[in-house]
């Protein structure tokens, strides 16, 4: 076959190229549209919870009243962690990225998990809900301790989004900031070939454990290019500062082709509905806590944004008005990502169960550009 050296087509960042078959989730990029198992995001987000559409995710149906029950009692089971990974977060440096002690504890899970030698379907499953429930308390326990702040155990009377909320900010939610924390996972559980779920199924199909898939997904969402945007959205809002100010930082930003955080998305040519659902809370919430500033001036910016760059298919994306939510709930902004994985590893763990079953280890090849028959010159020549 000989050196592949440029006799083959080439897609940068592996867009357009297909690299597994799915029947987790679709996007429909032109129109707008993201269903998980065939269902509509606005169905699930209207109606379902974080058990219901995690189950929905993990084994392909809807559950039945005992089958949801069973997985609620499951993730109740195992929200605590163990004492070690406690007292590392307590000896962590404060400085410390909520996303890298994530990636850490995460790792460390592995070497607690009892299933940790048992690569079998039931026991990645079983793995599968001992991550979702475990990730909640890493991620608020170390936001409150880097606070300087009492943690706050986990709840057993609350459900797994009540008690995120819970845990994070020493409050248990009302009805409306309950069903709220519903639809901020559901909207980030799941969302095709992204790069994070990719990461995890690449490490997955080498037959590695479930926790090191899971940490390279991580790993991979730490960036700001996949899960770190709605931070640089807050930090946006904060530096324009007032709804006057919008039209000419976003027309001079523009002019020196910078990038507008919270807006475009690879695969989205329209309106992404997962944004369009945040907007509504969002406004919504504004006005209950009295506080429109940044929901102003946001609508301002996507106003600006749609009328410059909307025929190019630019539009709002799910980081952009997710940051506001979050900020409004009193969550500090370097939770915003982790919580972006607290919802996405039910989605990495199903796209990780899905992909073993008819496993293949990924090996795409690169194209060679360098030199040929270079000769070897004696270090005493060079």
């Amino acid at each position: 076959m000989g050196f592949l050296t440029g006799e083959v087509s080439y897609s940068r960042g592996l867009e357009g190229v297909v690299a597994a078959i799915t029947s987790i989730a679709a996007i429909d990029g032109e129109e707008g549209k993201l269903i998980y198992r065939g269902i509509p995001i606005e169905l699930l987000a209207e109606k379902s919870n974080f058990e219901e559409t995690a189950y929905l995710l993990w084994f392909g149906d809807l559950p039945k009243k005992d089958e949801l029950e069973n997985l609620k009692r499951d993730l109740i089971e195992h929200r605590e962690i163990p004492d070690f990974l406690v007292n590392c977060l307590k000896g962590a440096p404060k400085d410390t990225h909520p996303m890298e002690i994530l990636r850490t504890c995460v790792s460390m899970l592995g070497c607690f998990d009892p299933d940790k030698n048992d690569n079998s379907r039931g026991a990645n499953i079983r793995k599968s809900i001992r991550l979702t429930a475990q990730m909640p308390t890493i991620v608020a326990y170390y936001s409150r301790l880097r606070r300087g702040l009492e943690i706050v155990p986990p709840n057993p009377s609350l459900s797994h989004a009540q008690n995120l909320y819970y845990m994070l900010t020493g409050e248990e939610p009302n009805e409306e900031i309950s069903k709220l924390m519903d639809v901020i996972l559901i909207l980030h559980m799941e969302h095709g070939m992204n790069a994070s779920t990719f990461a995890a199924m690449v490490v997955a199909s080498t037959l590695s454990d479930m926790h090191s898939a899971i940490c390279a997904a991580v790993g991979a969402l730490r960036g700001p290019l996949h899960g770190g945007a709605n931070e640089r959205v807050l930090e946006m809002l904060h530096e324009i500062g007032s709804v006057e100010k919008v039209e000419p930082y976003i027309m001079n930003a523009l002019k020196e082709h910078r990038k507008i955080m919270g807006f475009g998305h690879r695969v989205y040519k329209a309106y992404d509905p997962r944004a369009r659902i945040l907007k509504s809370y969002a406004e919504r919430l504004s006005k209950e806590k009295g506080n429109t500033r940044w929901i102003e001036i946001a609508e301002k910016i996507e106003e600006v944004m749609i009328r410059e760059k909307g025929k190019k298919g630019i539009f709002p994306n799910v980081d952009f008005y997710s940051g506001i939510i979050y900020n409004l709930l009193g969550f500090p902004k370097e939770v915003f990502t982790p919580i972006f994985a607290i919802a996405r590893v039910v989605g990495w763990t199903a796209h990780v169960l899905e992909y073993l079953q008819a496993n293949r280890i990924f090996r795409p090849r690169a194209i060679y550009n360098g030199p040929l028959d270079v000769e070897y010159i004696p270090i005493e020549k060079r």
